[in-house]
């Protein structure tokens, strides 16, 4: 998968999804040359041209070359403050004020398989899975030294990329920017695509043409937050759902980060991403290195799903792991919309009985059966059952759901403290604050300091104890406030700008220890919904709670946009009651119960209110949802009708079952119109010459009727080849109803 031609200098990263090639200039400059369809080898069709152009510095002037300038060459990893004024990926400050290093090729190696990287969350992949590169670079004055991996995957077209750098002189060195990559774009004419957002309304998708100039989409929040997701991507312009190419790039990394673009004077495009270098500052005493977490690079000559196809068989194959990797998730009830602070163990008792008879799997306790919290005001970091509030402990109420064969999962947010806890008032110094100006809130709580060790022991033996003792199967962990004031009274002055960075250091350390030591949790990770979804959690997390708007429209959206990077098996998606809490949306059940069946499927609502109506329709749901469970979690999924596309006023997702065998449709359309167009949708994936079978149909209500009172035809029990559906597609019946949805199975005869 990884070759290299000494005589031309060139690398050749290929597999049968695409190629990537740089090139060893001078024997010393390090070059990116290609990214693209697989080549059967590159002879350099297109060489640099040497030109003396204005105003770009030489570095081989003295050897009189006024036509060589990194100035206008792609660059690998380029500098900061030497030669080239473009964007920079890494930035230096040595002990005598110089902010100038020139890092020159030193050795490479080539290495089976992927090695983990020290402390952070990455890629996993066995020998037979992946081949690395190692490049070393060296600073000509001895001061720095910088390794760049990059990691091919024998099954997707994903490649790895991150850098460790080492101060390799005799003094210590700060380093103000450490991105993960760098990469030069020959051309510019691309759109910008990106995530945005914002609390209960996570991941929408935007797209923009690149324009001149430095474009950033980052967060500064000490997360990588709700406000922009650590995605970005390039795309053609004629490039869409199913064709055309599209580079996309995501971060194993949870906490602040920055892709930045600069189209620039002569033509070429160069995108930088990592940690946000706003704030960052990195002290490195002599032998000491840092480790940039790893960047996955997505090359899809197949629009916008190949590039989430990459992206998802990465995450389900080699970033998610554990016992849960590969199962099917759970139904589960949530008690926090039905009972928020108002609780017992009576109440949490006649839920486990509704949950059993409804056949729901696992039933969620939230927040506030710890210390003395009745609000949230209170008590977090006393990760000590509440016992006048729950009498028998939180081993009673596991009990409860245990002996009714269901799972019992439980709240937790361990990295926040609230002043009025007695871990508080045990340690106040172990809260971020500053030492000169009042404290922030956010949620009238503070966050803990994880760059110590001993907060984060502490965090791991009060979980551990709450987990071992309590028999609990499933953990919520929630993050309910972003950084400020992020200062840490462990650390000495020229290491506080680490203090953001080595906060998720110490996080990662905290679940690696909790996931090892309590296998069979299933962990869910939450930020106010969707704060921190991202693939540096889904490591330790095999899902993660969507988002805190949980009505089934604005779902639409959030769910769609999410899928972009991340499978459906990582999205924790829930039925919850109307009005709808967030946006006051009444929906149909089916709407709900179909939205939420795209990810891992739940209820938060109060359930013990149900109707006998209700609870026959919840049932059918809860009945079809583990039929479809195996191919809607550990399928493939498609895309196939976008809310961000058009009017927005319909949905269409797709399923495929691992071995092509079932297939699970799902159309939305958000208003009923009054015209009476008919649209069709395109499944797409099946084998061309297979019949396939519409074994269950489910239809919206409110259908429209001819004039002989003859519903339109449901195609239930026909039967239809693979090409016939792709290319002649579905067509739902006229809908007169608004928030309506849809689902056919397919199966293969």
């Amino acid at each position: 998968m990884i070759t290299f031609d000494k005589e031309t200098g060139i690398f050749h990263l290929k597999n049968d999804r695409y190629s990537y090639v740089l090139q060893i200039a001078k024997g010393k400059y390090l070059l990116h040359r290609y990214w693209g369809k697989p080549l059967r080898a590159f002879r350099d069709s297109r060489p640099l041209q040497a030109l003396d152009r204005a105003f770009s510095p030489q570095p081989e002037a003295e050897r009189g070359e006024r036509t060589f300038s990194l100035d206008v060459l792609p660059q690998e990893y380029p500098a900061a403050g030497h030669v080239d004024y473009r964007i920079p990926a890494y930035s230096v400050r040595l002990s005598d004020g110089t902010t100038s290093t020139e890092l020159r090729y030193a050795t490479h190696r080539i290495e089976k398989g992927k090695p983990r990287l020290l402390g952070l969350p990455s890629a996993l992949a066995e020998e037979t899975e992946a081949e690395t590169l190692v490049i070393r670079l060296e600073d000509t004055a001895g001061v720095l030294a910088a390794e760049l991996s990059y990691s091919v995957f024998a099954d997707s077209a994903i490649l790895a990329r991150s850098v460790r750098l080492e101060n390799t002189g005799k003094e210590p060195l700060d380093l103000t920017g450490a991105a993960s990559f760098a990469l030069d774009f020959p051309e510019q004419d691309y759109d910008h695509v990106a995530l945005f957002g914002g609390h209960a309304s996570e991941r929408n998708v935007e797209r923009m043409p690149v324009t001149h100039g430095v474009y950033s989409v980052e967060s500064r929040r000490g997360a990588s937050s709700h406000q922009a997701s650590p995605f970005f991507a390039l795309a053609r312009k004629t490039a869409d759902e199913r064709q055309g190419e599209v580079f996309g790039f995501s971060l194993v990394w949870s906490g602040e980060f920055a892709f930045r673009t600069e189209a620039e004077q002569f033509g070429t495009l160069r995108l930088v991403g990592g940690i946000n270098p706003e704030g960052f500052r990195w002290h490195l005493a002599p032998g000491e290195t840092f480790q940039t977490p790893e960047a996955l690079l997505a090359y899809s000559s197949e629009g916008f799903d190949g590039m989430s196809q990459a992206f998802h068989t990465v995450v389900r194959h080699h970033i998610l792991r554990g016992s849960w990797r590969d199962r099917g998730r759970p139904i589960l009830v949530n008690n926090w919309e039905a009972t928020y602070f108002d609780f017992d163990a009576e109440k949490l008792d006649h839920l486990a009985e509704c949950a059993k008879n409804l056949g729901i799997e696992l039933m969620v306790l939230d927040d506030g059966w710890f210390g003395k919290r009745n609000d949230d005001n209170s008590s977090l970091g006393d990760w000590v059952c509440n016992e006048s509030k729950l009498a028998g402990g939180l081993k009673a109420v596991a009990e409860s759901a245990h002996r009714r064969g269901l799972k019992f999962g439980l709240w937790f947010e361990p990295e926040m403290v609230s002043t009025e806890s007695d871990l508080y008032r045990a340690h106040p110094d172990w809260a971020l604050r500053s030492p000169h100006y009042p404290m922030t809130f956010g949620r009238n709580q503070l966050v803990l300091d994880l760059s110590r060790r001993e907060v984060c022991d502490y965090i791991v033996e009060s979980v551990s104890k709450v987990l071992t003792e309590s028999g609990v199967d499933y953990v919520k962990w929630d993050f309910n406030r972003h950084l400020t004031d992020a200062f840490s009274a462990a650390l000495p002055p020229e290491r506080q700008g680490e203090v953001k960075t080595r906060f998720y250091y110490g996080l990662y350390d905290v679940l690696e220890r909790l996931t090892s030591r309590h296998p069979e949790v299933l962990f869910e990770s939450c930020s106010g919904g969707g704060g921190r979804f991202d693939l540096g959690i889904l490591h330790y997390m095999p899902q993660t709670w969507t988002s805190d708007d949980t009505d089934a429209i604005e779902r639409l959206k959030i769910q769609t946009g999410t899928s972009m990077v991340f499978p459906p098996i990582t999205m924790g998606a829930h039925v919850s009651v109307v009005p709808n809490h967030q946006v006051g949306r009444v929906t149909p059940m089916q709407t709900r119960a179909f939205c939420a069946m795209m990810g891992c499927y739940g209820y938060e609502l109060d359930i013990t209110r149900f109707t006998e109506e209700e609870q026959a329709e919840v049932r059918a749901h809860i009945a079809l949802y583990k039929r479809l469970r195996k191919t809607m979690q550990l399928g493939t999924f498609h895309r196939l009708v976008s809310p961000f596309e058009g009017s927005g006023n319909e949905t269409a997702w797709e399923f495929v079952s691992a071995d092509g065998r079932e297939v699970v449709l799902l159309y939305f359309k958000t208003l009923a119109t009054p015209k009476t167009e008919l649209r069709r949708f395109f499944p797409v994936g099946l084998a061309a010459d297979a019949e396939y079978e519409v074994a269950e149909y489910y239809p919206a209500k409110g259908l429209s009727h001819d004039g002989a009172g003859n519903k339109g035809t449901s195609l239930k029990g026909c039967a239809f080849y693979g090409d016939e559906l792709m290319q002649s597609g579905i067509e739902p019946e006229k809908i007169d109803t608004d928030f309506a949805a849809y689902l056919w199975v397919l199966r293969r005869k």
